[in-house]
């Protein structure tokens, strides 16, 4: 069984910045994508970045002030947030596409993070 294990959240004043970490154990074959969901209260989850390792999204939301990177050696992968503001206020998901030696591809999530940008 894979867990994903996230790390970092806080609270910060806007302009603030915060380092999102999520790490992946267990045993599989390899990662596949690695990305960072949001949920904000009373709003649908949404998409906020992804890596395939070779290539980087972001949602036009936080394109240029987020930057996500990994670390294939420690299965990790982070979200650097800058500038944030208030509207950033979620709780943030760790998702990753892991691959099984069986040649099943399964979708994983972390548990959350809170992430809360005060005015």
């Amino acid at each position: 069984q894979v867990q994903l294990v996230e790390s970092g959240g806080g609270l910060v004043q806007a302009g603030g910045s915060l380092r999102l970490s999520c790490a992946a154990s267990g045993r599989f074959f390899s990662i596949n994508t690695m990305g960072w969901y949001r949920q904000a209260p009373g709003k649908e989850r949404e998409w906020v970045a992804g890596t395939s390792g070779s290539s980087t999204n972001y949602a036009d939301s936080v394109k240029g002030r987020f930057t996500i990177s990994r670390d294939n050696a420690k299965n990790t992968v982070y979200l650097q947030m800058n500038s944030l503001k208030p509207e950033d206020t979620a709780v943030y998901y760790c998702n990753a596409a892991v691959a099984y030696t069986t040649g099943f591809l399964r979708e994983h999530w972390g548990q959350g993070t809170q992430v809360t940008v005060s005015p």
